[in-house]
């Protein structure tokens, strides 16, 4: 009975999703291993195509031959691991970052389709149906080596600057009882990077947990210092800390600007920010200078801090 009965529920949610002809269901040229493959690329700072083949269970030829296919369409580059040159690493190219925005914006309407046959007052009932389903097949699983489990970054979709400006304001009032002004400087930073930005030198980041946006963080160039990337609106939502989101959005600032040819990566934040302090610490950032202000309604000290990318010794030795 069980047997026949998921079998069923397979070949009604296959047929609903169109997972059998899905490059006609979201008009694309990609099918659904390949938007999957796109999407992984997408949510993951760094990926190399051991962790993909594990965490999406895939066969090392078929793999090749879907990464050969987005090199030649432009979507990804392969290069050696610089951890293991045995190991290829894959990235997105600008083009590929697109793409993947693009097949993933038309999968949340596809969604936002399908859930708009729910009435309201049944979401809830379908979520939690959705949610024991899971936790109950993936019961006792063992995950692949290299799986990757939890939150995952991804590029931002129509909506989410707005969001980082909401929940900027939100975040900072509840927790250290900042004033509009903040929020109006969060407001200045992302319209400037909304109209006007270097998509291969500047990349906003959001985390999601649970399909459920929880952070953000940006990469721009730094309008005083030649060479230098900026770290900007590092945020992770009170609910999803512990998950090691602040970590892992500042490692993919570092290792974007070190890509796009960065000579360093600088940051301002104030002293009171401690979790956000620890987190740079970590990652090799050092404390240059601090100062005393009053802003968003609260006396303060910013601090001014920097990550060099290029061994400095080197860099000023002479050719």
């Amino acid at each position: 009975m069980s047997i026949q009965e998921i079998r069923a529920f397979n070949r009604f949610y296959t047929n609903l999703i169109g997972a059998l002809n899905y490059s006609k269901h979201l008009y694309t040229p990609y099918t659904l291993t390949e938007s999957r493959l796109l999407y992984e690329l997408a949510h993951t700072p760094r990926t190399d195509a051991a962790e993909l083949r594990a965490e999406l269970s895939l066969d090392a030829g078929y793999l090749s031959r879907m990464l050969t296919k987005f090199e030649r369409d432009g979507l990804v580059e392969r290069a050696p691991s610089e951890q293991d040159a045995r190991r290829q690493r894959i990235t997105l190219t600008r083009q590929g970052r697109g793409t993947a925005a693009l097949l993933d914006e038309r999968a949340r309407e596809a969604v936002g389709t399908l859930l708009d046959r729910v009435e309201p007052d049944e979401r809830p009932r379908l979520v939690e149906a959705l949610r024991t389903a899971r936790e109950i097949l993936s019961a006792g699983e063992t995950p692949a080596a290299g799986r990757r489990e939890g939150p995952v970054l991804r590029d931002p979709v129509p909506g989410d600057l707005g969001w980082i400006v909401q929940r900027h304001g939100a975040v900072y009032a509840a927790e250290y009882g900042w004033d509009a002004t903040f929020e109006g400087l969060v407001a200045r930073i992302v319209a400037d990077f909304a109209a006007d930005h270097d998509e291969r030198r500047e990349r906003v980041w959001i985390a999601e947990l649970d399909g459920r946006a929880v952070g953000s963080v940006m990469c721009v160039r730094d309008a005083e210092t030649p060479g230098a990337a900026r770290l900007r609106l590092l945020l992770v939502e009170p609910e999803a800390r512990g998950h090691g989101l602040g970590e892992r959005m500042v490692e993919a600032v570092v290792d974007f600007a070190r890509d796009a040819g960065y000579r360093e990566v600088v940051l301002w934040t104030n002293d009171l920010l401690a979790a956000a302090r620890k987190l740079y610490v970590r990652a090799g950032f050092s404390l240059v200078a601090e100062k005393p202000h009053h802003s968003y309604g609260a006396d303060l000290v910013g601090q001014d801090w920097r990550l060099p990318l290029v061994d400095e010794s080197v860099a000023r030795s002479p050719s």
